[in-house]
């Protein structure tokens, strides 16, 4: 599987951003039951989650909850991002990962101006 990020970009604070992430070579029944989530890394920062979604349910890191939605559409092996109200605190790049393949996208960067 290959998973390949896009979306980011570079918005003023208060803008809005929808990343998307496909999986390439993913075959449906697999996908259908894969937990996707996407994460960010900011400068000099660990890597951390920023949702997640599965069959049992969706996450959202508590920095994002209100404003980050995540979903999917198994059918066009998709997982998508949509952010809102960014702050400079959301500039990170952004990767989109599969748990059963264990594969991440490369990074889209998100950069929110004050």
């Amino acid at each position: 599987v290959q998973l390949q990020a896009s979306g980011g970009g570079l918005v003023h604070t208060g803008g809005s951003l929808r990343l998307s992430c496909v999986a390439y070579r993913s075959i449906l029944s697999v996908f259908s039951v894969d937990t996707l989530g996407w994460y960010r890394q900011a400068p000099g920062k660990e890597r951390e989650l920023v949702a997640d979604i599965s069959k049992r349910g969706i996450n959202y890191a508590d920095s994002v909850k209100g404003r980050f939605t995540i979903s999917r559409d198994n059918a066009r092996r998709r997982v998508y991002l949509e952010m809102n109200n960014l702050t400079p605190e959301d500039t990170a790049v952004y990767y989109c990962r599969s748990n059963i393949t264990d594969s991440w996208s490369q990074g889209t960067q998100v950069t929110v101006s004050s």
